[in-house]
């Protein structure tokens, strides 16, 4: 989804020193470095998946208008090293996320809804990731999504590292979801995917690479949730994201130790954020005031995340309102300079 320049302005205005603050971006002393996207086809990175078999290279496609397309950058260079054409699928209408399984298969989530919530159904892209970069067309498998309580607008997709299972963080002003997958997906069926939480407003997600924990980002903030008997825990742990007018992408690096944040817009900028030690080895937040970005002149949490596990009894923290006022005239601005939705 393209944000208006505006957005940085407000962001910076109603939300001074809050965790998408423009100072301070954390660089990480070891561990995954960040990198500028350099391919001029790249103006749109909406999701971000790092490698497993091809250390230091992170896939990422485009938002809409671009084509069946799937791009390998490497870190080291910022540089494309592969464009991997899909066959075998309709026309994308809106690529919003994409993730890696343990079945060494990378997913793409075809999950956008430009008409906010009104396509009765929505796409999921499947292929091998390719044991050789090259620019190459593969066929993929394409799997129909629908939501059990009705039409959703999403960004986030997220395949658990360990199950398998795929889930999907739909994107709401109000309230958004979480929304777990079947076990398997199907090619041949619609694959119903049902509420499992409520979530602030999401626009990417990813889980560690050991599958313990859930971090989630949206415009104003980012939070890392354990993640335990198939749900996120609690309010989660606060992660210094870095401010980014366009923030659509988060991934962990290969190894877990590092968080990746992306954006739109051309010679976009991956920012590496260090993982909190103490909630890495544990799986579990650190104490209030040990957490990145904790201790004097720290901002509180913008927004709580999901209650206990199986609940769903996602709320907003007193910090919210003001990430509400400010996402509030966002999507004002947003709306009336909304492009033309695409037909299906």
């Amino acid at each position: 989804m393209r944000l208006l320049p505006l957005t940085a302005v407000i962001a910076l205005v109603v939300l001074p020193g809050s965790a998408a603050s423009a100072a301070g971006t954390p660089v990480p002393a070891a561990g995954a470095q960040g990198f500028t996207i350099t391919d001029p086809r790249i103006k749109e990175s909406s999701g971000l998946a790092a490698s497993r078999i091809h250390p230091g290279v992170y896939w990422t496609h485009n938002d809409s208008d671009d084509g069946p397309y799937v791009y390998a950058v490497d870190s080291a260079t910022g540089r494309t090293v592969a464009r991997v054409t899909l066959s075998g699928i309709g026309t994308p209408r809106d690529v919003e996320a994409i993730s890696l399984g343990p079945d060494g298969q990378l997913y793409v989530g075809d999950i956008g809804d430009n008409r906010n919530g009104t396509w009765d159904h929505v796409w999921i892209y499947r292929f091998p990731e390719p044991k050789q970069l090259a620019d190459a067309t593969v066929k993929a498998e394409q799997f129909t999504v629908r939501y059990e309580d009705g039409a959703r607008n999403a960004e986030a997709l997220m395949v658990h590292p360990v199950t398998g299972r795929v889930y999907v963080a739909s994107k709401s002003e109000d309230k958004g979801g979480l929304y777990e997958g079947p076990e398997r997906l199907s090619a041949t069926g619609t694959n119903v995917f049902r509420r499992v939480a409520d979530l602030p407003w999401v626009t990417d997600g990813a889980f560690s690479p050991d599958g313990t924990r859930l971090t989630l980002r949206g415009y104003f903030f980012a939070r890392t949730y354990p993640w335990k008997a198939g749900r996120p825990e609690g309010e989660g742990e606060r992660v210094d994201a870095p401010w980014q007018g366009q923030a659509e992408s988060v991934t962990y690096s290969a190894d877990g130790s590092t968080l990746m944040f992306g954006s739109e817009g051309e010679s976009s900028r991956v920012v590496a954020v260090p993982v909190n030690p103490a909630a890495a080895a544990s799986g579990a937040p650190a104490k209030p005031g040990s957490g990145p970005g904790s201790g004097p002149g720290s901002t509180p949490p913008a927004a709580a995340g999901p209650g206990p596990a199986g609940q769903g009894g996602g709320s907003f923290t007193k910090g919210a309102a003001v990430l509400a006022v400010g996402t509030a005239l966002v999507l004002g601005a947003k709306r009336l300079l909304r492009r033309r939705p695409r037909d299906s």
